[in-house]
Parts: C-alpha cells; structure tokens; sequence
C-alpha cells in the first residue's frame, strides 16, 4: 500500500468515525444531555458550539464566517502540502500520518459548520430532526459544531495563595470535544513530540529552495 493510500485510509477512518457519531448525536439526543459511559469521569455530553475546537468561541456572525472560509483555506492548503510530502522517499510515514490526522480532522469540523444547519433542525430541547420540512436551523456556513466527548476527572479548589483565583474551584478537564478535535490534537501533538527535527529539515529545505526527493531517509517510520 503506498503513502497515499494509506494517508487516504487515515483520512476516510477519521472522518467516517466522527460523522457517524455526531450523526447518532444530533439524531438521538437534545443539547444538554449526557449520560455517562464510565463513571463520573467519562461521560457524552451533547454540546453546539460556533467556534474553534474544544468549545472555544469565535465572536459574532462575520466571526462565524471567517472562520468557516479560514478553515476550508487551511485544509486546502494542507492537502496541497501533504501531497507534496506523499511523493518523497525521505519522509517517514509516520510524519504523513500526523499530518493526515490533522487534515481530516479540520475536515470533520468544516462540514457540520457547512451542512449541518442546512440539514438539521435545532436541538434545543428536542431530538433534531435530518431534513426537516421548513429547512434547517441555520444558513450555509453557519452550522454549528457538534462535540460530546466530556472528562471531568476531578475537581477541586486552587490554593488561597493563587493571585485572581485562589479559593475558586477548577475543574479538570472541562473543554467538551469531538473525534475531529481529537485527530487535530493528537496529529500536532505527535509532530512536535516525534518529528519536531524532521520539520525544521523541511522548513530549511524550502527556504534553499532543495530538491523535492532524496535518496536517503532521516528518520524511521
């Protein structure tokens, strides 16, 4: 199996897992449900939100729109740059990988923020419906994200000696997200943690303007 095929499968297994799963949420549960899967540290969780990954804001309607045609420039741009990496012998798969993972998951994101208020209705207390009769909840670009996956692991209070927030109560860990997040966050974490040297090399490379393909490898898959 080449690198592209195998950047292709990583892609198609992201993407398939995490639309299915925010398909059964959007169909099976109303914002603000849960139900808990281990304990009181694992549970779903169906929360919308309009911005960024792990639940974090972008600002206003416009804001909501610069994101979304940001996002789609970013994966293009990704794509474009993974398809160049596909075709060298020196670079590892593993490298491929990370970037695949990261490109999938700004994917995942992208089509609940173009689609899903086209092709939902709302959730708010109800079970949204898939192509409701008068339309969806929202216009194209303007979908909200799906996220569910919450980690609670514990709780408590920050020392009194903590300026700003001593005595207030923490929680750990709050964000609420979703396969594609995950995929985005294990893909760069995995870069700069396996192959930070690797891509500093490619930098460089393009900076001297080097030769696409090299006969000899720097690292191991």
């Amino acid at each position: 199996m080449s690198k592209l095929q195998k950047s292709v499968l990583i892609i198609v297994a992201v993407l398939l897992i995490d639309q299915i799963l925010k398909f059964w949420i959007k169909t099976n549960m109303f914002l603000g449900q849960e139900f808990s899967v281990f304990g009181n540290w694992f549970i779903i969780h169906f929360v919308e939100n309009n911005g960024m990954a792990f639940g974090f804001e972008f600002a206003g309607e416009y804001g909501k729109i610069f994101l979304s045609l940001f996002r789609i420039v970013a994966v293009v741009g990704i794509a474009w740059y993974m398809l160049k990496l596909v075709k060298r012998d020196d670079i590892p798969m593993g490298f491929i990988a990370c970037v695949a993972l990261i490109f999938s998951g700004a994917v995942g994101n992208i089509i609940d923020s173009i689609f899903y208020g086209m092709i939902f209705s709302d959730s708010y207390g109800q079970v949204a419906s898939l192509f409701p009769d008068g339309g969806g909840y929202a216009s194209f670009l303007h979908g909200k994200v799906v996220d569910m996956f919450y980690f609670p692991l514990f709780s408590g209070h920050y020392p009194s000696w903590v300026p700003g927030i001593g005595g207030q109560e923490f929680l750990f860990f709050r964000p609420v997200f979703n396969v594609a997040d995950s995929a985005i966050t294990v893909g760069i974490f995995s870069v700069i943690l396996f192959y930070w040297r690797l891509f500093s090399r490619l930098d460089q490379e393009n900076e001297e303007g080097a030769p696409e393909s090299s006969g000899t490898s720097e690292t191991n898959d």
